[in-house]
């Protein structure tokens, strides 16, 4: 008879409980949390495991990846869906909710959430590394100038050198100050220093991966967003659609819909923040810096006329995210410039690329043609 186990994941210790296709419960323990442990406990007592289930967390990717490779079944259950079911217990512990957990297991009144590889999640933590040491020379940056504003010192603006230059200048006129301000410009210094040596690993990762400089061939899209929406997205075989893509990010209106009331909010923002944020930006180049023409820019300048700056830019960020009405052509069109739009782009690519992009109908609205890309070197134009 397949059982199935579900795991209440703590820092610690991890709750299991198996029951079996009628919902009986065969055993409920603890383990530490470790992949190889709980294989072993879920040997010893559930042989006939059909599948494993866990809720998403800081420890999910992990205990997915070494429960999988150990030869089980696993599956990553949302959790939110999984709290609003849990929510009807009175009594709230690791126990009741592993056994919530396996009842949810078991009937599939769950959504299932597709855990990353490992190349994935380390392109990830690099970015989100980065973007954390900028936030922080930023704060020591602000810190910086409001205590030399607190006496009178004014810094101008201007660049990190010019930066460092008038606070090592107002401080040897100031020696009584020296100390305090040579401390944080010191530690302003070494995390500029850090961040420089991430920017030069993530230059050299999107150098690596053909994907990104596909994107960054589309005007606004830099290494950082190719890379980040590479990591994110991952395996576009994974969104049933192309309009998944832009509402996974977050770029899709709110809707409230109740009898004769119907009315879209604003975006969702939900998903991966820093990505919404890089592509965000992507859709400010094109309507402010870009001077190339396309017809994205053209789309773009014409809703920002009718509806404003910051509507349209986050018009064109979907856009760049997904174009859900691009055709699927089968002889390579020449565009005026390499604008976005493109999700046959990975009709050339290797099946082996990222999980199989090759054939999936939905990608980056911002990726290029390939095919117009390889129609023009073959022919040496």
């Amino acid at each position: 008879m397949p059982a199935y186990a579900a795991l209440d994941v703590s820092k610690s210790t991890t709750a299991i409980h198996v029951v079996d296709e009628t919902g009986r419960c065969l055993w409920r323990g603890k383990a530490r949390t470790d992949p190889e442990l709980i294989a072993d406990a879920l040997a010893a007592h559930a042989p006939e495991l059909a599948r494993v289930g866990l809720e998403t967390g800081c420890w999910s990717t992990w205990l997915y990846h070494g429960l999988t490779d150990r030869g089980l079944s696993v599956v990553c259950m949302d959790a939110r869906q999984a709290k609003a079911a849990l929510s009807l217990k009175i009594n709230k512990t690791d126990a009741n909710d592993a056994a919530g957990l396996a009842q949810l297991l078991r009937t599939g009144f769950f959504r299932e959430v597709r855990v990353k590889s490992w190349d994935a999640m380390r392109i990830r933590t690099l970015v989100r590394a980065r973007c954390g040491l900028l936030r922080t020379q930023l704060d020591l940056a602000n810190q910086i100038r409001g205590a030399l504003r607190t006496f009178g010192l004014m810094l101008g603006t201007g660049g990190a050198r010019r930066f460092e230059a008038e606070v090592r200048c107002h401080l040897a006129d100031r020696p009584d100050l020296a100390p305090i301000g040579l401390a944080l410009l010191e530690a302003w210094t070494t995390i500029r220093r850090q961040v420089y040596r991430l920017d030069r690993e993530i230059r050299a990762a999107v150098r690596r991966d053909h994907a990104c400089r596909l994107l960054m061939t589309v005007p606004g899209v830099g290494c950082m967003t190719a890379i980040s929406y590479v990591a994110a997205v991952e395996d576009p075989g994974e969104f049933r659609s192309a309009r998944a893509v832009s509402a996974w990010i977050g770029l899709t209106p709110r809707r409230y819909q109740s009898g004769e009331i119907d009315v879209s909010g604003r975006i969702s923002r939900q998903g991966d923040k820093l990505l919404r944020s890089y592509l965000y930006e992507a859709a400010a180049h094109v309507l402010t810096r870009a001077t190339a023409d396309s017809t994205l820019r053209r789309w773009g300048q014409g809703l920002r006329a009718r509806i404003g700056f910051k509507r349209a830019v986050v018009a064109v960020a979907r856009k760049l995210a997904v174009d859900d009405r691009a055709p699927t052509r089968r002889k390579p069109v020449v565009p005026r410039y390499a604008p976005s739009l493109g999700r046959q782009l990975f009709n050339g690519l290797p099946q082996t690329h990222c999980g199989g992009f090759d054939r999936s109908p939905t990608f980056s609205a911002t990726l290029c043609n390939l095919k117009a890309i390889c129609w023009l070197h073959d022919h040496g134009r």
